[in-house]
């Protein structure tokens, strides 16, 4: 069985990302992803990045703030979960912490507290230890403070 493997001209390339980038912010590394995916050579990848960047495709900062907002107001992630995700994807440290930002503090500590109500209902667990364990490993998986997660399980796991 032979895989058939399509190649795109330089501009067919270039429209395809235009359209991919336009859709939904990207981050330079999934567009290269996606490059390498088409099979292009890595002249084409560096061309195609650069055309990108010039007429605003593609710009990591604004990238790294929309996925922050989204991941922390759809999801209720952490701001740890956040940065890991945020460097699996090679965003600079400076735009990882720009990106934080985009987190009022006083909104995050609302929704941690409001989430650590709703799940201390949902955990049918009598022992309070394993209660606790529970109730941390759920919030530390989904990338909240350590301090701020222990804090709170000794408060409402009594």
């Amino acid at each position: 069985m032979q895989r058939s493997t399509k190649s795109y001209t330089l501009e067919e390339a270039t429209r395809k990302m235009e359209h991919y980038c336009a859709y939904q912010e990207r981050s330079h590394y999934e567009v290269r992803q996606k490059l390498i995916s088409m099979n292009m050579i890595p002249e084409v990848i560096d061309v195609v990045a650069v055309h990108l960047i010039e007429h605003n495709f593609l710009n990591e900062e604004r990238f790294a703030m929309a996925f922050a907002r989204g991941k922390f107001r759809i999801k209720r992630w952490g701001r740890v979960r956040i940065s890991m995700e945020l460097k699996k994807k090679q965003i600079s440290k400076v735009n990882i912490n720009r990106a934080l930002l985009e987190i009022e503090n006083e909104g995050y500590i609302e929704t941690f507290n409001e989430l650590a109500e709703k799940k201390v209902e949902t955990l049918k667990e009598s022992d309070v230890y394993k209660k606790r364990k529970k109730f941390v490993d759920y919030f530390l998986y989904r990338g909240w403070e350590s301090h701020l997660v222990y804090e709170k399980a000794h408060e409402i796991i009594k």
